[in-house]
């Protein structure tokens, strides 16, 4: 790592910003750098000014990923070299606004029925019952999970906030299921190969056909990955994921056991 990395990291490290955006912020300074040939202190306002139009026109990247690269390269100017640029000033990225993808529930029970694992599936079930993102469900505690109350303790949650979830029944009775073969003394979903430590996400990206509309369902091979991108689009916002979660409308877990009906008795 050259002095110059570790000094930006070092700043955003005393600005309070995340990891991932801190490897977000490092990878968009390195991708200039690279481009360049040189140190990012080396270049001047009008190289950044192409640059800059190089992402928007020739490569054609999205607003968002621009917005990282212009943020990620701000910082470094503004925050670690004390310099200002009027190109960073004028780089103004147009903000998208689009609806999320959701999954419906047929779809979303076809994606938990190929994973054979249930350590996976009892993970991929609890952040679809319980509305988590991705790295909220694969580090839950044994010592979050609230049966009294019947709610979910979520710990450093996006923004380095704590809330509460609400925990449906028949969550609970899976995990319990779960608990009874999967037992360890502090983390719901551990790793498989690694003791003492949880599921990791930092795997394979999601193939974009298994979350289009499930053309194809993924394959039974993929990555822990590729069924967490899937399922993180059948997680609707929080208060509706709750809603569906305590009224069961039309919310039916996958873990849910299916009673029989009882039959009207014949008249004698």
């Amino acid at each position: 790592m050259t002095p110059l990395r570790q000094k930006m990291v070092e700043d955003m490290q005393l600005r309070g910003l995340s990891e991932k955006t801190q490897e977000a912020y490092v990878g968009a300074v390195r991708q200039l750098a690279e481009h360049y040939g040189k140190s990012p202190q080396h270049i001047g306002d009008e190289e950044l000014r192409q640059y800059f139009l190089r992402l928007t026109n020739v490569k054609q990247l999205t607003p968002s990923t621009i917005r990282v690269a212009l943020y990620g390269i701000k910082f470094l100017f503004q925050h670690t070299l004390r310099k200002e640029w009027p190109t960073l000033d004028l780089v103004r990225p147009r903000r998208e606004k689009k609806l999320p993808v959701v999954l419906s529930v047929a779809e979303v029970h076809r994606i938990l029925r190929i994973i054979r694992r249930p350590r996976y599936r009892a993970c991929l079930s609890t952040i679809y019952a319980c509305g988590l993102r991705l790295r909220e469900g694969v580090h839950l505690q044994v010592r979050y999970i609230d049966s009294d109350r019947m709610m979910v303790h979520v710990r450093h949650g996006k923004g380095a906030k704590d809330r509460y979830v609400p925990l449906p029944v028949p969550a609970l009775e899976m995990l319990r299921r779960y608990w009874r073969t999967h037992r360890h003394p502090e983390w719901l979903f551990p790793a498989p190969t690694k003791s003492g430590v949880p599921l990791s996400t930092a795997t394979s990206q999601c193939p974009s056909a298994a979350c289009n509309g499930l053309s194809r369902p993924p394959s039974k091979r993929a990555g822990f990955r590729n069924r967490l991108a899937c399922i993180r689009y059948a997680t609707p916002t929080p208060p509706t994921c709750w809603k569906l979660a305590s009224t069961y409308g039309s919310f039916r877990p996958i873990w849910a056991t299916a009673r029989p009906r009882p039959r009207p008795s014949t008249p004698t």
